[in-house]
């Protein structure tokens, strides 16, 4: 009852495009003042091997000018970094990735070990910037099997988001405690007379 959410997915997407895509989404003059937070998550595409999937593929350093040019954008829009989230592209099962790329007549075109050097590159774009971070490939690897997080080896699977979904949470909680709720908890509605209690 704090804000409204606006999820912004660009299947198959890399940086070099949602850079260019970004000034459309979020263009001057949007209310930055009433934006919360923003999460940008990219690397999983960005990652991918250029030598068997170049249409996708951002070579890493490109990769992290691209987050460090969305989040100055944001800042000349009026979305200061304090309210970005980078989040880094979650580990590779390879295993599984592997069979559904031969599933499709295709060779293994990520490598977990890709993966977290964008990850990391990420978390040195997020502490240049001034930025929080949500380093999914070190966090989902952590003390556990990361397979169940993953429905295909690379994209999530309903555990995933859960997982995901808790540790933003965790990191949004802080910036959202301050705004005004938009209506009363339910239990405090006077259900006899509503008016008062919403109006």
């Amino acid at each position: 009852r704090k804000c409204d959410v606006l999820n912004r997915g660009f299947s198959g997407y890399n940086t070099r495009w949602a850079k260019l895509l970004l000034p459309r989404l979020i263009p001057a003059g949007a209310g930055a003042e009433s934006i919360a937070a923003v999460t940008l998550f990219f690397g999983a595409n960005d990652s991918a091997l250029e030598e068997l999937n170049p249409k996708q593929h951002v070579p890493l350093e490109e990769y992290a000018a691209n987050l460090k040019s969305m989040v100055q954008y944001l800042g000349s829009v009026g979305i200061t970094e304090d309210r970005v989230i980078l989040i880094t592209p979650p580990p590779l099962q390879e295993a599984a990735w592997e069979q559904a790329c031969l599933a499709k007549g295709d060779r293994l075109n990520r490598r977990n070990a890709t993966a977290g050097q964008y990850a990391q590159a990420c978390v040195q774009v997020a502490r240049a910037c001034g930025t929080e971070v949500l380093d999914l490939w070190t966090l989902m690897q952590k003390d556990q099997d990361f397979s169940s997080y993953l429905s295909d080896g690379l994209h999530l699977s309903a555990e995933g988001n859960s997982f995901v979904a808790a540790q933003l949470w965790a990191r949004l909680g802080e910036k959202l405690s301050a705004l005004p709720s938009l209506g009363p908890y339910w239990r405090d509605v006077d259900h006899t007379d509503p008016e008062t209690s919403l109006l």
